[in-house]
């Protein structure tokens, strides 16, 4: 191979111009075997929302100078150039020489390139106070990887980081495996407090958010992945683009979340981010992973941290996290909001389950569209059968919901023990699960699906038997990824109206977001968005 083709009609003038013109900086890291699979990475990076590149060199399956001179003459982005002695990358194992290193550091530099990241043992050994004055145009990233065991303190972090300011660095990289989502915090401090500009890193999914606050905190910039190339703890580049906008972020920013696990499938920050920009209201909303809901409530205790959407399987844990909790939250056992109090700290818990659920089944049975959630007629429920899976926490808010309007609530539920406690909650039944197929004491009944049977990525599967949906007048699905779950295809087969999860979705979205922003939500817009997403 003697030559790499690069289109010169994609090249930019000047890629330090465009380094300059924005912020904060959206980096994506391009692994790639060849030069010219890189090249080609680099545009499709620019496309997606990326103003800046790590090209790392330690990533390719052979490294021929004059290759990489034209990959840097040519690029269409600023970048940074890494390459370490022992890779890191995602990719095969490889192992350079230091004299390579070295050799791609000085090329690095003689063609000034913006970004030079070497590691923290290499920058021990070499002169970088030289080499910036021989070089003043290209900058140093010291970084070094903090991986196994317990993620390191506050204070280790800061040690840490005085010992690589020694070197020379213009900028500080880590980069640092975390276990929980609680091992962020110290980060976070690192990133608001630090004298140097910093990069911070967290390894994993639970350190996704490392990245979406990033700008909030003052990190110096964030990573993003290409479509079609995920990395674990890293933002797509394209949801920093088109959902989290990030040039909107500063310190000021209020922080939302979704405290659930799992947390991928949730359509949360698609709606909320979008609708806070439409109410000009300064907030971002973002998934969080989380294990243990006690500890992160304990450890997440700043007023940055406003409010929270909790999902499966912590909305009954939860109570027991508020300082406060709204009656209707209480009697149901369950919370699915919580917001920080401003003026004291406290989190008050509540549940918009409830009335989102069930208003959207009474609205369906009527045939109408939802409005506002207020209705002065009779419930269509009442008197009916209203056949319940599920115990958790949606399960609950749909069982005292249904109580309420005055239906004769049965519990199926694989825990039979947690179906009899509700069951006794809401003086309802509650029968053993293996039974569900077989119910039918009479028709015309209706069924709700509150557990995640159906949910990607098990779509293909369903609470109960096609030949058994026969005896429902309606089927509603608390399960909206995807939108037309199994459950709810052969329900409409079976001749049911059918409701979907998104429905109750967008309307328990509404009352979070009013208690989000302490003010009415853009109801119109935030069911346009929805339904288009859907």
């Amino acid at each position: 191979m003697e030559s790499m083709n690069i289109n010169p009609l994609l090249v930019c003038a000047s890629p330090r111009e465009s380094l300059n013109s924005h912020h904060p900086l959206v980096c994506a890291p391009i692994e790639c075997e060849t030069i010219e699979e890189m090249a080609s990475s680099i545009v499709k990076a620019k496309s997606e929302g990326a103003n800046i590149v790590e090209l790392c060199i330690d990533s390719l399956s052979s490294i021929q100078i004059s290759h990489l001179h034209n990959l840097i003459n040519f690029r269409t982005l600023p970048a940074i150039v890494s390459l370490r002695e022992q890779s890191q990358s995602s990719m095969i194992k490889k192992t350079k020489s230091k004299a390579t290193v070295l050799e791609v550091l000085r090329v690095a530099m003689e063609l000034e390139v913006e970004f030079i990241e070497v590691d923290y043992e290499l920058a021990s050994d070499i002169c970088i106070f030289q080499y910036k004055i021989e070089n003043p145009n290209s900058k140093f990233i010291v970084s070094r990887y903090i991986n196994g065991g317990k993620a390191p303190s506050a204070e280790i972090l800061g040690d840490l980081i005085a010992e690589m300011q020694f070197t020379g660095a213009d900028v500080i990289k880590l980069k640092i495996d975390v276990n929980y989502i609680t091992d962020l915090v110290p980060i976070f401090r690192m990133l608001t407090h630090c004298q140097i500009p910093l990069i911070a890193v967290a390894v994993g999914s639970r350190g996704l958010i490392c990245q979406l606050l990033g700008p909030k905190f003052g990190g110096f910039l964030v990573y993003g992945s290409l479509e079609g190339k995920p990395i674990p703890g890293l933002p797509t580049l394209l949801s920093l683009k088109n959902v989290y906008k990030l040039e909107n972020v500063n310190a000021d920013t209020k922080v939302f979340g979704l405290v659930s696990n799992p947390v991928g499938h949730s359509k949360g920050p698609i709606l909320h981010n979008p609708a806070f920009r439409h109410a000009g209201y300064n907030g971002i909303y973002v998934p969080m992973l989380v294990d243990d809901v006690k500890e992160f409530f304990k450890t997440y205790t700043s007023h940055d941290f406003a409010g929270f959407s909790v999902g499966i399987p912590h909305k009954e844990a939860a109570i027991n996290c508020c300082d406060e909790v709204h009656p209707l939250a209480k009697s149901i056992g369950a919370v699915n909001t919580i917001i920080r109090r401003p003026t004291d700290g406290k989190l008050i818990g509540y549940n918009t389950d409830c009335e989102a659920s069930i208003t959207a089944i009474e609205d369906a049975m009527r045939g109408r569209k939802y409005v506002n959630g207020k209705d002065t007629e009779a419930s269509p429920l009442a008197g009916k059968v209203f056949v319940l899976v599920g115990a958790g926490g949606a399960g609950r808010a749909l069982a005292y919901g249904a109580k309420s309007r005055g239906a004769r609530v049965v519990i199926f539920n694989r825990n039979f023990e947690r179906a009899q406690a509700l069951a006794h909650a809401v003086s309802g039944e509650a029968l053993p699960y293996e039974e569900l197929d077989r119910f039918c004491p009479q028709n015309n009944m209706i069924l709700a699906n509150a557990s995640c049977i159906g949910m990607e990525p098990k779509s293909n599967e369903s609470p109960i038997a096609k030949g058994a949906l026969k005896a429902y007048e309606v089927v509603f699905d608390c399960v909206y990824t995807p939108r037309k779950t199994r459950l709810l295809q052969e329900a409409a087969e079976a001749g049911a109206i059918v409701v979907s999860g998104v429905e109750m979705f967008i309307r328990q979205a509404l009352g979070q977001f009013r208690l989000f922003t302490d003010g009415l939500a853009p109801e119109a817009f935030m069911r346009k968005l929805i339904l288009e997403q859907f």
